[in-house]
């Protein structure tokens, strides 16, 4: 057997002398418990390694020099992850030795890491006009999933109703991390906005919470947030707010319409774009009990020891699973310590007036997309009534063409198309999510308008 430097165990010398140490004849031995059956029996077929840094390197990037990414070519894609621009400031200091671990540190030895998160969770806090902020979560799907879970262990039942037109990958995650739970979709009226009439038919005394996203998955601000949230009150269930953390410039926070709990994802913070991961969520309440011990995740205080010093520690850690193992209201992970961290950069460079300017931009340019892309000819905006914020539909059954040829064409033009939402969300026919962020030109829309001129 070969043995490698780096690979711990591979001395034979040293694997002798911990099989000898636990009683076994062999490694095999260990694995007598496995069916014989589900066991492999060659070799796995791996090509043949690289035997320089050089050579691997060259392999990487050439695989790499195949993707297109959104420095190369024009972008109008969403639907949950975005294309914001990442200050330079905010890779620089995730980069420090200091902060440049996942992992989110240990209370006394971490300590200006674990200010660090403090600062995080107040400038969140203030944002979200709530008390208490968690650490990051892996992704907002799973804040989503996590305060959904909350609302049942707080009172008790066992429905969750939740927008028909809700992001089918967040649905997906809730269907399977709400394990027991029942989800009920809740109807939209024709211009988009919850059926207010629908809502009041679904609820009934075992509906733990009412399940919003602001701005909706298809791009508009729900304009009618107070009177869900009373009506998910009137039957003691909780109220939860999704809320994209580039809209809150310009936008009240859940909290002053009435959510008990807010979540959604941190991406837009300062995060880069990237494939299937490396995200975070965020988690939001009001400091009641019945909300703190609910977290599962770390939460982080400030406090003055005897001698007038301020230190800052994790608070009530016997919630948790890294305290109480299985006892723990709720699984919890330390993979996004570093987009905390990332986060708190982010938002302190912009401050309270940079995140009203990043609103306003974005809400211009989707002002300028809606009105530019509503002239061509056969193209339909079905929730042209409600005022999109960064996303908005865009229907072509009038074309004779289908999304997915529709973006083939413009990906041949160096175009990143929109969302494809007749896959999942057939109902809505050959529609497109059109993406806007800051990063996009108001002549980039006028790219994307003529090239749809064109293919249409």
């Amino acid at each position: 057997m070969m043995q490698y430097p780096y690979i711990p165990n591979s001395n034979n010398a040293v694997r002798r002398e911990m099989l000898d140490f636990i009683g076994a004849q062999s490694v095999e031995a260990l694995y007598a418990f496995i069916p014989d059956e589900v066991r492999m029996k060659q070799a796995l077929d791996l090509p043949e390694p690289f035997l320089s840094e050089m050579a691997l390197k060259k392999h990487v990037n050439g695989i790499l020099d195949k993707n297109s990414s959104c420095d190369e070519s024009i972008s109008f894609l969403g639907a949950g992850c975005y294309n914001h621009h990442v200050p330079a400031v905010c890779d620089e200091i995730n980069g420090r030795s200091e902060f440049l671990t996942a992992y989110s540190g240990d209370t006394y030895a971490d300590h200006g890491k674990l200010q660090t998160f403090f600062e995080f969770t107040s400038m969140m806090g203030e944002l979200l006009d709530m008390d208490v902020v968690g650490f990051p979560t892996y992704d907002g799907g799973q804040a989503a999933s996590t305060a959904v879970m909350m609302s049942r262990r707080i009172n008790g039942r066992g429905t969750a109703l939740v927008p028909a037109a809700m992001n089918p990958s967040l649905y997906s995650q809730l269907s399977c991390y709400c394990e027991g739970m029942e989800l009920v979709k809740v109807a939209s009226r024709s211009d988009g906005q919850l059926d207010l009439e629908d809502l009041k038919s679904k609820l009934h005394d075992d509906v733990a919470c009412v399940f919003i996203q602001n701005p909706a998955f298809l791009g508009f601000f729900e304009e009618q947030c107070g009177e869900i949230g009373k009506l998910a009150h009137s039957v003691g269930a909780e109220y939860i707010v999704y809320a994209d953390p580039s809209a809150l410039g310009i936008a009240s926070p859940p909290a002053d319409y009435g959510a008990d709990i807010a979540c959604g994802d941190i991406q837009p913070l300062g995060i880069h774009m990237s494939y299937g991961g490396g995200l975070g969520g965020y988690l939001a309440t009001r400091q009641e009990e019945k909300y703190v011990m609910n977290y599962p995740h770390h939460l982080y205080s400030i406090f003055q020891n005897s001698k007038g010093q301020f230190g800052y520690a994790r608070a009530l850690p016997e919630r948790t699973s890294y305290y109480v193992r299985e006892k723990a209201v709720e699984y919890l992970g330390t993979c996004v310590g570093l987009w905390a961290v990332t986060a708190a950069v982010y938002l302190a460079v912009m401050g309270p007036e940079g995140m009203r300017e990043l609103g306003e931009n974005i809400l211009c340019k989707s002002d300028y997309a809606q009105r530019t892309l509503s002239c061509l000819k056969g193209v339909r905006l079905p929730y042209a009534e409600s005022r999109s914020f960064m996303e908005l539909v865009v229907n072509f059954d009038g074309c004779g063409k289908t999304v997915s040829e529709i973006n083939r064409a413009l990906l041949g033009a160096g175009i990143f198309g929109g969302y494809d939402l007749s896959r999942e969300l057939p109902e809505l026919g050959q529609s497109m999510l059109v993406c806007v962020t800051e990063k996009t030109e108001l002549s980039d829309i006028d790219v994307l308008a003529d090239a749809l001129k064109k293919i249409l």
